[in-house]
């Protein structure tokens, strides 16, 4: 058993609540096979990012505004594409136990395919949300969780991080955060703590107003 004990909860959605990994693959493909690329290679750095930011690193040398508009065609597939998207193992129960408790969503989709797969998913958007409207940088740049905290009233040290990429990982640790990998991809890249899915958390307010989570 391990337990960490924190004062507010930043979560990632895709792949940390949310596991869209079907339609992330079917997109992505699509666009890596257009531009030439191998859709394998492309799929190795897609998670975590926000589109035109992963546009950048496969296709260095193109126009960023190639990719801004690029990216703007894929959050209209990706939204209106919801086959496959379901909840991550024990994201139902852990969102409602949050339910009132300082938490907020800290996502590289922008607000309106976040609503879509939340709500695929069966759940619950918090109140408090860092898309990628309100951030000039993607992750791994930690722009989004310091947001994150600073909107909840938190000192980053008081905040937990759960992500599931190598970038939301190092975001996080950049935040200053301690980082709960979630799912199979985290393991890779040394959170400080490991998941395979949010089954695992329980989660305990305690009289002081701190939350206690330990992991089976």
């Amino acid at each position: 058993m391990t337990a960490l004990t924190t004062r507010a909860l930043l979560l990632d959605m895709d792949g940390t609540l949310v596991n869209s990994d079907a339609v992330v693959e079917r997109c992505w493909r699509r666009w890596a096979e257009r531009h030439g690329l191998d859709p394998d290679e492309a799929l190795k750095v897609v998670h975590g990012r926000q589109g035109y930011a992963t546009m950048a690193v496969l296709l260095p040398d193109r126009p960023m505004e190639r990719n801004y508009e690029d990216n703007r065609v894929m959050l209209a597939e990706e939204t209106a594409d919801l086959d496959g998207v379901v909840p991550v193992p024990g994201a139902p129960a852990f969102m409602a136990a949050l339910d009132g408790l300082p938490h907020a969503l800290v996502t590289s989709a922008d607000e309106k395919l976040a609503r879509a797969r939340m709500g695929a998913a069966g759940l619950r958007m918090p109140e408090t949300r860092v898309t990628a409207e309100c951030v000039g940088a993607s992750k791994p740049d930690p722009e989004g969780f310091l947001k994150g905290a600073a909107e909840l009233g938190f000192d980053p040290a008081d905040c937990v991080v759960f992500e599931d990429s190598e970038a939301g990982i190092q975001a996080g640790r950049a935040a200053g955060m301690r980082v709960v990998g979630v799912g199979p991809r985290a393991a890779a890249f040394a959170p400080d703590v490991h998941v395979q899915d949010l089954r695992a958390i329980t989660l305990t307010h305690l009289q002081d107003g701190t939350l206690s989570l330990t992991f089976a």
